[in-house]
């Protein structure tokens, strides 16, 4: 039976969500349902029809109004708002319905309504309450903000990620929540888009309790009767126009750091609205908000960013279903590898990490430590992830993992050796995933009886940040295989790219022409700050120096001589400096020193005098990765264009308010790409040639 056809109450018993006694229904939408229980409380439950998560679209919208009325017209004792779905509240609005949305006029008029409902529920002659599990997020949040009570089941997460989409809170956010708590956590919570849990959000004062689900209807009770006082903060210096001020330079120069308002323009309007009108009328701030709120959502930046989500949702899609993976052995216990099983043991996996070196695992067991206490939100969970972590001297867990992933150094002979030894230990039906960056498969297959259950399980440095995998795929391994890896990449909360094997694959195969430029340039006599510097401008996370640096010169010399042996393309050679750092051990920041300098925190020492950099310096660093992606699309080995561009966007950080490589090709235009890449050919040589399959791209 589809979810939107269970009545509300007898879906939330069947999640065990707590419902008012002997609660009966007395109106039904496709979306919402309204109950009664014995003590005359109203209960407006959403259960978005055909769909796992509850969002807030316009039809959602329009049926609350209706029930709404409703509500006024049988006068409760009060009434609450809750969920029927397990997994959480409201998660925002339905992103659906922003995408391709062009018309400023347009965008005001459905949120002046919008606003008015969120008032209509805010002006209620009865108390209101939400009632939070799981997520609570962006209109979700709002939402709830316009009850007089919030109360949240314990391990409730709150947060307004809106400007991870271009956007800052459009539905009355920009002022109840600075009403609420203290303007400045209100205003980090926006601007940042990072997510509160349930004690720090009873700590804020965003909800007056925090309660086991077995005691919300208790808790309800005393919120309707007025014995559960509502929280507020006040809005304390903050109403005085000369503390916003001060208080905003300090923000506008912390988010310019972040992101810089050409590329970003949310977290500054953002600012612009609660400096110059956070404490005035709050009629003036809304109709602020809906105008600064609509501007920006038929922005580029937004519109780009949106379809950056879709992108996420795409590659998310390839990781659903059960893998049957509970066991993980994870082999090398050097950064890679012990971050990798530190990420999966704090994801309730059972974990096994084996090396020959026992100090490296203890320092992988120390970092792992850090990552729990960093990640998870309670004592408890951190105790169940060391637990579930076991460092394996012996390599005893081979023989009792469901997924064995070999992270020994980058070099062909090595991996095979170990192979060779590991393979006659597992399971009969446990697969083998290599973490190998760039070594194609059918060099390493060979080394074990079962090529049909060898794949590669690609991760990025840092595990715990980066959130893409890549999984590589060749022409003798099983579909059940290759699904099982995806669907245990999205089973750690990691996005799986599903690739074929070649060399570099499909990152580290566009990666190496950025970087191999930057040596090349380096070699010009461009100051390596110039060169990082029109990377950065251009909207990298940071310049190819110090991401060749931060990947290690080693690994970046291991992948440039595969990518030079087997594949026939033009690449400038490797320059013999780089051979002789990588002797010396000056291998990057893992070393302390490398194309950079480091301080004890890892940073860079970077010269703050270099010349500018212009635009054939970002032409010569860009475009080659373009034309790379269309390379890999022409030979296959990435299937499609979302997976494409989702991947360089998770993996590289490539300027995500441009959308991803190919929509900056097509914004910028094709023909003009082909134009740039053939003035390049002529200056520089035939690494620059442009792809023939730039002709057959299709136009959207």
């Amino acid at each position: 039976m589809a979810v939107g056809r269970i009545p509300a109450g007898k879906h939330l018993n069947r999640n065990r969500l707590a419902l008012g006694p002997d609660a009966q229904e007395i109106a039904k939408t496709t979306h919402w349902s309204l109950l009664r229980d014995a003590d005359a409380i109203a209960w407006l439950v959403l259960d978005r029809a055909g769909e796992s998560t509850n969002t807030l679209s316009e039809p959602v919208m329009t049926e609350l109004e209706t029930l709404l009325g409703q509500v006024e017209a049988l006068q409760p004792k009060g009434l609450v708002l809750r969920s029927g779905k397990p997994g959480g509240f409201i998660a925002g609005a339905d992103i659906r319905d922003f995408a391709g949305v062009s018309q400023t006029d347009v965008v005001e008029g459905r949120m002046t309504q919008a606003h008015a409902l969120i008032d209509r529920l805010a002006a209620l002659p009865m108390p209101s309450v939400a009632v939070v599990h799981g997520h609570c997020l962006g209109g979700g949040l709002e939402l709830a903000l316009a009850c007089r009570n919030r109360i949240a089941v314990e391990g409730a997460v709150f947060g307004f990620p809106e400007v991870l989409l271009g956007l800052h809170p459009g539905l009355g956010g920009t002022f109840r929540l600075p009403a609420l708590i203290e303007p400045l956590e209100a205003m980090k919570m926006m601007l940042t888009g990072k997510s509160v849990h349930t004690a720090k959000a009873r700590r804020l004062g965003l909800v007056d309790a925090v309660v086991e689900e077995r005691h919300v209807v208790n808790a309800v009770k005393a919120a309707i009767s007025g014995e559960l006082k509502p929280t507020k903060r006040g809005a304390g210096l903050s109403r005085f126009s000369f503390y916003r001020g001060l208080a905003a330079r300090k923000m506008r120069s912390m988010a310019a750091k972040r992101a810089p308002e050409e590329h970003y323009p949310a977290p500054h309007r953002l600012i612009d609205l609660w400096e110059h009108h956070g404490a005035g009328k709050k009629e003036v701030m809304q109709k602020e908000e809906i105008h600064s709120f609509a501007r920006l959502l038929t922005g580029e930046t937004a519109q780009n960013l949106i379809h950056v989500f879709f992108l996420r949702e795409s590659l998310k899609a390839g990781g659903k279903g059960a893998s049957g993976i509970a066991h993980v052995h994870v082999i090398g216990a050097g950064t890679m590898g012990g971050d990798i099983a530190a990420w999966c043991a704090a994801r309730d996996l059972r974990v096994t990490l084996s090396d020959l070196d026992e100090q490296a695992l203890a320092a992988a067991i120390g970092r792992a430590g850090k990552l729990f206490d960093k990640r998870l939100h309670s004592g408890v969970a951190r105790r169940d992830a060391s637990d579930r972590l076991t460092p394996d001297f012996a390599g005893d867990g081979v023989k009792q993992a469901d997924l064995v992933i070999e992270a020994v150094a980058e070099k062909a002979e090595v991996k095979r050796k170990v192979f060779g030894m590991i393979a006659p230990l597992m399971k009969k039906d446990a697969i083998l995933a290599t973490n190998t960056s760039s070594i194609p498969l059918k060099e390493l297959r060979t080394a074990v009886p079962f090529p049909e259950r060898l794949l590669g399980l690609h991760f990025f440095n840092p595990v715990a940040r980066m959130e893409l995998v890549e999984v590589v795929s060749h022409d003798r391994v099983s579909d059940a295989a290759l699904a099982r890896l995806a669907a245990f990449c999205g089973s750690i909360d990691r996005l799986p790219a599903l690739v074929k094997s070649s060399p570099g694959f499909l990152i580290n195969r566009v990666l190496t022409p950025y970087l191999t430029e930057a040596f090349v340039m380096l070699d010009e006599g461009v100051q390596k700050e110039t060169i990082d510097q029109a990377a950065v401008s251009f909207g990298m996370p940071m310049g190819p120096i110090e991401l060749a640096d931060r990947v290690g010169l080693d690994i970046c010399l291991e992948v440039a001589r595969t990518m030079q042996s087997g594949l026939d393309i033009a690449l400038p050679d490797v320059p013999g400096w780089l051979e002789s750092m990588v002797a010396e051990g000056r291998t990057g920041r893992k070393a302390g020193r490398g194309l950079y300098t480091y301080d004890r925190n890892g940073e860079p020492r970077k010269s703050t005098k270099y010349p500018e950099p212009h635009s054939a310096i970002t032409d010569r660093l860009i475009l080659p990765m373009l034309n790379t992606c269309v390379t890999c699309l022409r030979e296959g080995v990435v299937g499609d264009e979302k997976t494409l561009e989702g991947a360089m966007i998770f993996a590289t950080g490539f300027a995500p308010f441009r959308g991803g490589p190919l929509r900056y090709a097509r914004t910028r235009g094709v023909e003009e790409i082909v134009g740039a890449l053939e003035r390049l050919q002529a200056q520089h040589g035939d690494r620059f040639k442009p792809d023939p399959h730039w002709r057959k791209l299709p136009a959207n």
